[in-house]
């Protein structure tokens, strides 16, 4: 199990050592990025963010597909990870793209609605990471789970936010918004598809 969770720590990080790897070329003068460095930088970690939160609801089909039990312990990890992407993409906003204007980002959430729906899905991803732990999860209760519900919208503006920010070519972001679709499908197949309990019961 220590050999499995080393490895998926090792993934998860891999994509943020490549891009300080590339960072560190441009800083050197050459090119490792794209033209557009801040862009290149906020599309990576938008992007990985992303897909970490894909990889999360993806646990319980993938467990219930293959009865590896295993899996719901790699959740919580991999939702960590993705709100770790998703603050490198808000701090790479903040402070490469509004050059440390942190007081211009009111103004632009309000004026620009893709950055609305961004914002709006890494603030609901706090909660979510700030209750991760063994400790809150007995302290909610029964309330965990319905706050960690949070996360079937948070993919919504995920993939919202990511569509908007495209605006010409959406193939990729219609990849991903595919990809959500099949999974929030599937847990509203399987709520329709249990068998119904008695009234006794």
């Amino acid at each position: 199990m220590r050999a499995a969770r080393a490895a998926v720590h090792a993934a998860a990080l891999a994509p943020a050592a490549l891009l300080a790897w590339r960072m560190a070329g441009v800083w050197r003068g050459g090119d490792a990025l794209d033209p557009d460095p801040v862009a290149a930088v906020e599309h990576f970690t938008g992007l990985w963010a992303l897909r970490l939160l894909l990889a999360t609801l993806a646990i319980t089909p993938l467990r219930r597909l293959t009865g590896w039990s295993v899996l719901p312990r790699f959740r919580r990890m991999l939702g960590l990870y993705a709100f770790f992407y998703a603050s490198l993409h808000l701090a790479a906003y903040l402070v490469l793209d509004l050059g440390g204007y942190w007081a211009l980002v009111f103004g632009e959430i309000a004026r620009r609605p893709y950055i609305t729906v961004g914002f709006l899905a890494w603030l609901l991803l706090v909660p979510l990471a700030l209750t991760s732990t063994q400790g809150w999860m007995r302290r909610l209760g029964r309330r965990w789970g319905l706050l960690h519900r949070l996360v079937y919208a948070i993919g919504v503006l995920a993939v919202l936010h990511f569509w908007w920010v495209v605006k010409a070519d959406v193939r990729e972001p219609a990849l991903y918004a595919a990809v959500l679709t099949v999974l929030l499908g599937w847990r509203v197949a399987a709520r329709f598809s249990r068998p119904r309990t008695t009234a006794a019961r």
